[in-house]
């Protein structure tokens, strides 16, 4: 944390809000910037006008243009010749290649009294705008936002804004991370998106790639060579440069980058992708520095930092006097693994090291990951560190996500690759479990249209990227085994088209909306599951496909979940504790995955004279009989 405030003490002398970038002042413009690479900096603007930047030592150029104003566009011409953005540009109205533009951050905001977010009772929804709607704007989502408010949704997380490449695309690929995407609509037009969130008790996470950068207009390089490492390899190319020679100023880049998020755009918090491809052997971890970064840009607003992480490296959520980075939660791909495979049967490729199993659901209850230190034979190494004193809340749980439905054959959702009944029981363990749920956009509605991996790179960038994820879907035998020319083209527009959400369906599949509402209206009401498992969680497993949750609440309020998604199921004797009503009482029911209402066909009382009765393909939720 001290790290961090003498950072922000370090540039305060300038009345710069961040250390990088071209900011509006009075009675001009302020532009400043790293470029140690070049002798000389000079600021060109579109109306022919030069300001020669002054060399500050270490790499440093700074220039005030008086006169200048915001929607002015401009370059950085570097040793007298080729002129190139802004690396800190705030945004680029013409793509990465273009010029940049002077953007006045003070804003109408509506959100004085908007305390920010905390983990706790949280339920996230993945989206990503340019196919949220058929628009695909900035403007056209926040249009929508109101029945995902309804629904019972908490807590937004876009998919990445930053400026990419080409007409569309994920948002990976960012080259300009401090620039909305101009695709997408404005900066102000983010920020009107973010203010309507926040009208409607919505918080606002954003995705950020800072384990690399895309392969198309970045020109960091022609500033410094030093935003890159020499000593580790991402997927996607060099990593950053966090630990290395000249690391300081790159590390500032990219905390100015959380700083900007959190305080200009007002968001709630940051969603670190890839996390496990960010490396750093500095004493105080990037990761630790980034967290604290936006705890401080928030001032008083409470801001969340959740990280995806393939190694399952736990360490991110400890607090930092345990060694820890401070994190609030990672994303648990454990869970969905095995949902996946109790879905569908199928566990080809990354889920060859799951089974499916009732013991999976029990102890990912109980514990989050499943694998804690274990040998993943898929990897071939051991994944995962324990997750003893860590709360459950900490861990994200999902059914779908982007990366999830583009990798399935056909890039299908869940609920179409399985049966209504173990779709609606697989919702129900998600959405009541301890661990924080996040829904995918549509899966609310049980969206017909697919997610695709959709790239508008240029011409001789688009057939290796084709190549490239053709040869990744390779490792799942049953998409290597379809016709060839099934897989959709990324770089087609067709295939980014076909994944724009279609809200009419809401009406259409009411019985889906009714299904999360009700279920999501559950995880908030009942005191003992709004608590998340504070007082204690525990299962069993009952059959071959069937398992129990039960969270132990205050005073004998425990609440029971069967779950089976095999056939019938008959126990005519059931020698587990964990079944047993307290002392004196009986259970009845409260929810079930197969009232009429939802599709299902009705509940019998599960427990009987006889024993107990679980119907197959249903979750059933009881509560002690007062």
């Amino acid at each position: 944390m001290e790290r961090v405030a003498t950072r922000r003490r370090r540039f305060g002398p300038h009345g710069r809000r961040l250390a990088v970038g071209a900011e509006p002042m009075a009675g001009g413009v302020d532009f400043r910037v790293w470029a140690p690479a070049v002798s000389s900096v000079a600021a060109a603007t579109e109306g022919g006008g030069e300001l020669p930047l002054a060399a500050e030592g270490d790499g440093w150029f700074r220039g005030f243009a008086e006169g200048l104003a915001a929607g002015a566009r401009y370059r950085f011409r570097l040793d007298g010749g080729d002129l190139f953005p802004d690396p800190a540009s705030r945004f680029q109205p013409a793509g990465p290649h273009g010029p940049s533009q002077v953007v006045d951050v003070e804003f109408p905001w509506t959100d004085s009294g908007w305390p920010g977010v905390d983990l706790a009772r949280q339920v996230i929804y993945e989206l990503h705008v340019g196919t949220f709607t058929p628009e695909g704007t900035f403007t056209a989502a926040a249009a929508w936002l109101e029945p995902l408010r309804d629904v019972g949704i908490t807590l937004l997380e876009v998919m990445p804004v930053a400026e990419f490449p080409g007409r569309f695309g994920w948002g990976y690929d960012g080259v300009n991370l401090f620039a909305p995407s101009h695709i997408y609509g404005g900066p102000h037009d983010f920020r009107r998106f973010v203010d309507r969130a926040h009208a409607l008790g919505l918080g606002v996470l954003l995705d950020v790639v800072y384990n690399h950068l895309g392969p198309d207009g970045n020109y960091l390089g022609r500033f410094s060579a030093s935003y890159l490492s020499d000593r580790y390899v991402t997927d996607w190319g060099p990593a950053i440069n966090f630990d290395g020679p000249k690391s300081e100023p790159v590390r500032d880049y990219y905390l100015d980058n959380v700083r900007c998020w959190i305080s200009e755009h007002h968001l709630d918090g940051l969603r670190l992708d890839a996390s496990h491809s960010i490396f750093d052997a500095s004493p105080l971890h990037i990761l630790a520095e980034m967290a604290a970064a936006a705890r401080v840009a928030a001032g008083s607003r409470k801001v969340v930092v959740i990280a995806e992480n393939e190694a399952q490296r736990l360490g991110l959520v400890r607090p930092p006097a345990e060694g820890g980075c401070g994190l609030d939660a990672v994303w648990n791909d454990d869970f969905h693994h095995a949902a996946m495979v109790a879905a569908t049967g199928r566990d080809e490729a990354y889920y060859s090291d799951y089974r499916g199993s009732p013991q999976e659901f029990v102890s990912s209850a109980k514990s989050g990951t499943l694998f804690q230190g274990q040998r993943c034979s898929w990897l071939g190494k051991r994944r995962g560190t324990p997750s003893v004193g860590i709360a459950r809340r900490r861990f994200v749980g999902y059914l779908d996500n982007h990366d999830q439905v583009a990798n399935s054959p056909l890039s299908r959702r869940l609920h179409q690759m399985t049966s209504p009944g173990r779709w609606r029981a697989l919702t129900a363990l998600l959405l009541l479990q301890p661990a924080t749920p996040l829904l995918f956009q549509g899966q609310d509605f049980a969206a017909s249209a697919p997610f695709h991996y959709f790239a508008d790179h240029n011409p001789q960038l688009a057939p290796l990227v084709a190549k490239g994820r053709a040869e990744f879907l390779a490792q799942f035998p049953s998409i290597a085994a379809l016709p060839a020319g099934s897989l959709p083209d990324p770089a087609d527009p067709a295939t980014f088209a076909a994944c724009a959400l279609d809200h009419c369906e809401r009406a259409a599949n009411a019985p889906a909306v009714r299904l999360h509402r009700d279920l999501l209206a559950l995880r908030r009401g009942d005191r003992v599951l709004a608590m998340q498992g504070d007082w204690g969680v525990d299962g069993a497993v009952l059959g071959p496909e069937a398992f129990l949750l039960r969270w132990f609440g205050p005073g004998g309020g425990d609440r029971l979940l069967l779950v089976n998604f095999g056939r019938d199921l008959h126990l005519r004797a059931a020698p587990e504790p964990l079944l047993a009503p307290p002392e004196g009482g009986a259970w009845r029911l409260l929810w079930s995955s197969e009232d009429p209402a939802y599709g299902g066909a009705g509940t019998p009382p599960p427990e009987r004279d006889d024993g107990w009765h679980l119907p197959g393909h249903a979750a059933i939720l009881l509560e002690p009989e007062e």
